[in-house]
């Protein structure tokens, strides 16, 4: 015999708040469904009603050169995807170098930090392409022994400049952790290591994953620039076809796939977002 008693039915008012709020919730979905319906209809009978579409379509939207141009701009791309790996690797791991040096605390680190401090200022206020083209085409300059090809000099450009940001990141992270927690690792007996890597550092992490994962995303646009330097990836290859067929599809091309290859990225990224939210106030 059950010992729990069965849960009260709802009261007649619950149900109609209930029944109430699905209503407002069809009614939400059917004006919005009905404004964006209007607004892309208005938008696409104004672009094809334009004097020029007919010419811009044929220079921008032919499709048989779009089926062309895929297979290399899609060979391009995987370039740019392992690219993306490495880069965002180098630059997570380089950024949280450089974040741990400015939070050194004491006088002797005053060197330390001030190197840290003047990295960040320089490489978040340069522009990345100068940057690549100071590796790419300045560093092969010196005529070095065992210089490196001109991708990997494009990869450390990217990662180079994009640590400055993420150190920044990473350092507001770990500044926004109480002192009390590091405090608390001291008195147990951790080392100030130990403490930074298993109180601090985790607790900053979950924080700022969201404006890490959002750096990561604009790396993988920007990884399209190393094309500048000579490597066929998806722009340069795209740039090649649209040499060829004297059309701009493959460009909308390789738009498209740099777009369907953010899309997972960006849901992550909203995902992370939504939920470091919801902890946030169920805290």
């Amino acid at each position: 015999m059950s010992l729990l008693a069965p849960a009260p039915a709802p009261s007649a008012i619950a149900r109609e708040r209930a029944a109430h709020r699905r209503r407002q919730t069809v009614r939400s979905v059917l004006v919005a469904a009905a404004s964006t319906g209007l607004l892309g209809t208005l938008l696409v009978v104004a672009v094809t009603g334009s004097p020029g579409w007919d010419r811009v379509r044929q220079s921008f939207l032919d499709l048989e050169i779009a089926r062309a141009a895929l297979p290399d701009v899609l060979t391009g791309l995987w370039l740019n995807v392992r690219l993306l790996f490495f880069c965002a690797l180098g630059a997570l791991a380089l950024g949280l170098v450089v974040a741990l040096l400015r939070t050194l605390r004491g006088p002797v680190f005053f060197p330390v930090r001030a190197l840290a401090t003047g990295y960040t200022y320089v490489f978040r206020g340069l522009p990345l392409i100068i940057v690549l083209y100071v590796f790419t085409l300045g560093v092969p300059g010196l005529r070095l022994q065992g210089m490196p090809p001109v991708l990997v000099l494009g990869g450390c450009a990217l990662v180079i400049t994009y640590s400055g940001y993420l150190a920044e990141v990473f350092r507001a992270g770990i500044e926004s952790v109480h002192p009390s927690q590091f405090a608390a690792g001291r008195s147990l007996g951790l080392t100030h290591r130990q403490t930074m890597r298993h109180v601090v550092l985790p607790q900053a992490a979950r924080r700022v994953a969201p404006p890490l994962l959002n750096d990561v995303v604009a790396l993988q646009k920007d990884v399209g620039l190393v094309s500048l330097a000579g490597p066929i990836d998806a722009v340069r290859a795209a740039q090649i076809q649209t040499a060829q067929h004297f059309n701009y599809t493959p460009y909308i091309v390789a738009g498209v796939l740099f777009v369907l290859l953010a899309i997972p990225l960006i849901a992550v990224t909203d995902w992370v977002t939504l939920r470091a939210a919801r902890r946030q106030a169920g805290g």
